[in-house]
């Protein structure tokens, strides 16, 4: 599929990695990656939520200050109502234009300095239109943000159009055809977010077919709170290229090998699954065995400003309970960059830079 396109800022050859005193650990979040799994509100610092906060008279719930980050657990209703609670009391600080345009900066800084050259940062238009001016007017301020940050920052960005499964899928499908319509401006997906307890993919197969038709990568959400049927139906009936989360399909072998023959990257977010419960650790997260299995895979944050760590803490995590090798993590950085829409200069410059570092 041919890449569509997104906010570059072009760069020359990757820089040379520094010398690496003998036996010490190669920093992780000097090894240029790709990030695919990222929220839009989600990705806010923590200091900029408090100081938006108090700049709008927001009253932030303790668990987003003196308790932060949260202590959450969504795998029952209850537990999954606080998390979306917190996110939309987070989203409610975002006002104004320059509020968004810093949320955007701000984490296209900090991308480049976690080691992303290449972000796809994920948003439902839905949940900013009415202070926004609709739909249209939302997603071009997203999309000028993101045109602003990339050049600043050098870090190129796509951006994932979001339907929500606690919505009617015919809201989905108003979505998909919005998502198209700025595929030359640097919309490069289209996802489905939120609870899957509360809409099953199957119900948004004509949103997504309306996207992939369109020349967009299929990003759903699956197998994270269900299991491995939720990540049947989104590689079967959305027709997935990358599936967020996806980790629940180790529990279905044949499921397994399938994801694998069709070269289906998996969104593995080590941090958000220990925070949310669908994992006791980090190390329970079956990041080894799907590595073994031979899935793609491209490590996430999901949430920062709910979970509390960003991009390279997950390479960190999978170092350090998986026992990846410098070599295993640089293949990680590998597989996220090949299962991006970054566009072929992009790519070549980050995949140079891992051989790089690599080789440090």
């Amino acid at each position: 599929m041919e890449a569509p396109l997104a906010h570059v800022r072009p760069g020359g050859a990757a820089p040379a990695a520094p010398a690496r005193p003998p036996g010490v650990p190669r920093d992780v979040s000097t090894l240029p990656k790709a990030h695919l799994h990222l929220h839009f509100t989600g990705s806010m610092r923590h200091s900029t939520l408090v100081e938006m906060a108090a700049g709008h008279g927001v009253q932030l719930p303790e668990a987003l200050v003196e308790e932060w980050p949260p202590k959450l657990r969504a795998t029952d209703e209850r537990g999954w109502f606080r998390f979306q609670r917190l996110y939309d009391i987070a989203r409610s600080v975002l006002r104004t234009p320059d509020d968004l345009r810093r949320l955007v900066r701000e984490t296209a800084e900090d991308e480049a300095a976690e080691g992303s050259g290449w972000l796809e940062i994920q948003v439902d238009p839905s949940g900013y239109a009415a202070r926004f001016g609709g739909l249209s007017p939302t997603v071009e301020l997203v999309l000028d943000a993101v045109d602003a940050a990339a050049a600043a920052t050098g870090v190129g960005i796509g951006v994932v159009i979001a339907a929500n499964r606690t919505r009617h899928p015919l809201d989905a499908r108003t979505l998909a055809r919005l998502a198209l319509q700025y595929r030359d401006r640097g919309v490069v997906g289209f996802g489905l977010s939120n609870d899957e307890r509360r809409g099953r993919a199957y119900d948004f197969e004509g949103a997504f077919r309306i996207a992939k038709r369109g020349g967009l990568l299929s990003t759903p959400h699956g197998g994270e709170l269900l299991g491995p049927g939720s990540v049947r139906e989104c590689l079967e009936t959305l027709d997935a290229d990358r599936i967020g989360h996806g980790v629940r399909a180790v529990e279905d072998p044949a499921l397994l090998r399938r994801i694998v023959e069709r070269g289906v990257t998996l969104e593995v977010c080590p941090a958000s699954n220990v925070g949310l419960g669908v994992a006791p650790s980090a190390g329970a997260v079956p990041v080894r065995e799907l590595y073994e299995a031979g899935a793609r895979i491209a490590l996430g944050a999901d949430d920062p400003l709910l979970f509390g760590s960003r991009l390279a803490r997950q390479y960190d995590l999978v170092r350090a309970e998986h026992g990846f090798s410098d070599a295993e993590l640089a293949e990680l950085a590998r597989q996220s960059i090949a299962g991006s829409a970054a566009p072929d200069g992009v790519r070549a410059r980050l995949l140079s830079g891992v051989d790089a570092w690599l080789a440090a």
